[in-house]
């Protein structure tokens, strides 16, 4: 009798819970397949708790179901207490965690979770982990069967907590271990540089926190001093976070009430309009270059698209986008907190800009195709170091041993003495998609002192920089007849 009693107050429960905010006269086909499917629910909670040979963790197992029928599609799931905590002090920009820019999309079979790029300094950069390393195991967990908060989660920790990761590096993958102490990660999510010889000033942004705003205004105001030719805006590796910072960041480019993006339903209908709210603070004559990758994302790829869509309509801000077609990230998804301290992550509709356009799967094209050239491969290394230099050759003539001994280990000693804003530079200094866009942006400065009356419009730059600028694009051929 108490078992029965116990199955009909699970069914009731259901029940109630299914017509909060519903007619109780009319169900839904939902609310009546979701109630036939609760007596199920309950026969399978009866079955196991009475039958299985070990005790059962009701809350884990609940969150997995719960989350199972909630995954519908990449961005959507359900969050359990640690993982819900953990997403809300992310983006408030700091956190207890390795330091790592993990790329958004991961579903649950999927094998490994991209690694970005790491927070300078950061647990994971002292640790010598790099963008493009693929995380397969945590803590001897594999990460296939995790959805991306859980795996996300599991990375974050208390402060001097250590976490063993196993990830594959390179194609075919090599295994490689590694052991990361956590540390309370204050995000520097904005890098910016000013390149004197070119007077072009150079801002990096991984991430939209909280902080986010207040460091690229920083940035922004100090290239006010001086006349710079233009601004790079480097939003490659973005992966989004929090779009109220994107907006904020977009006010300070465009007028004050300007629409930066409309949220729509399956239906089309408007469910949120979002506009700028303050006046900006940059100077409409100097361009703007926005530099994007395929990890390009979400809010940033909605920062990007409407500062160009905006520089199409107004010729007084001029916004060009080089590097790679984005991700293509345009659904919107809303944190709904539930009882037992957990919440979902639901998508309600997607991202459309001011003219209707939608950035959903498609992702921004850029005006300037221009491709990152990657490091070397496995086997153009192994030519390199075997034919590639004179010290590769048979008999070739070699220092005298102790000096070529003390040469080695002083280069060994300033490789380990460089600071991450050393690094940094030294990997902007060789980066082909930064130094294009420069070369883009010396070209416009010198078409517009040549040619000042006809290089006014967005649309009349464009057709000058693309006749004169070689980009990553196939060039049109003709075979000479010999």
């Amino acid at each position: 009798m108490k078992q029965k009693k116990h199955y009909l107050f699970i069914l009731a429960l259901s029940y109630i819970c299914l017509i909060v905010g519903k007619s109780p006269e009319k169900p839904t086909d939902f609310e009546k397949n979701i109630y036939n499917w609760s007596k199920t629910m309950a026969e399978a909670f009866h079955v196991v708790d009475k039958k299985y040979y070990q005790p059962i963790d009701v809350s884990k197992a609940m969150i997995k179901a719960i989350n199972s029928f909630v995954s519908l599609d990449p961005h959507s799931g359900a969050l359990d207490p640690k993982s819900y905590e953990d997403l809300l002090q992310t983006t408030q920009g700091e956190f207890c965690g390795i330091g790592v820019v993990i790329h958004s999309l991961k579903e649950a079979d999927d094998e490994f979770v991209m690694i970005v790029d790491t927070i300078p300094g950061g647990p994971a950069d002292k640790a010598e982990l790099k963008g493009g390393d693929k995380i397969i195991q945590i803590n001897n967990e594999l990460v296939k069967g995790m959805n991306l908060d859980e795996a996300v989660s599991k990375l974050k920790g208390k402060k001097d907590s250590t976490v063993e990761l196993k990830v594959t590096r390179g194609t075919p993958g090599q295994l490689k271990s590694f052991t990361v102490t956590r540390d309370i990660i204050k995000e520097q999510n904005v890098t910016g540089f000013y390149f004197p010889e070119h007077n072009i000033d150079y801002l990096a942004l991984n991430l939209f926190t909280e902080n986010s705003v207040k460091q690229v205004e920083q940035v922004l105001k100090k290239s006010k001093s001086h006349k710079a030719k233009a601004v790079i805006l480097d939003l490659r590796n973005n992966s989004g976070g929090r779009l109220d910072s994107a907006l904020e960041i977009a006010g300070l480019f465009l007028p004050k009430n300007s629409v930066v993006v409309r949220t729509k339903n399956e239906k089309k209908e408007v469910l949120e309009e979002y506009k700028t709210k303050r006046e900006p603070i940059t100077n409409s004559a100097v361009p703007i270059f926005i530099l994007i990758n395929n990890f390009t994302a979400s809010a940033a790829e909605i920062l990007a698209g409407t500062l160009r869509l905006y520089s199409k309509e107004d010729n007084n801000l001029l916004a060009f986008i080089t590097g790679t077609e984005s991700f293509g990230k345009g659904s919107v998804q809303e944190l709904i907190p539930i009882s037992n301290d957990c919440a979902l992550k639901i998508t309600i509709g997607l991202y459309y800009f001011h003219d209707n356009s939608c950035l959903q799967k498609t992702g921004i094209t850029p005006d300037f195709i221009i491709k990152q050239k990657l490091p070397p491969t496995a086997e153009m290394e192994w030519m390199n170091s075997h034919f590639g230099k004179e010290s590769a050759l048979k008999n070739a003539l070699t220092l005298d041993k102790k000096e070529a001994k003390k040469d080695t280990a002083k280069k060994a000693t300033d490789d380990e003495e460089k600071s991450w804003k050393e690094r940094r530079i030294e990997a902007i200094s060789s980066d082909h998609q930064i130094l294009s866009t420069i070369r883009l942006i010396e070209m416009l400065d010198l078409g517009t002192k040549a040619y000042p009356a006809k290089l006014k419009k967005r649309s009349d730059i464009l057709s000058f920089l693309g006749k004169h600028f070689n980009t990553d694009e196939k060039i049109a051929m003709e075979e000479i007849t010999l």
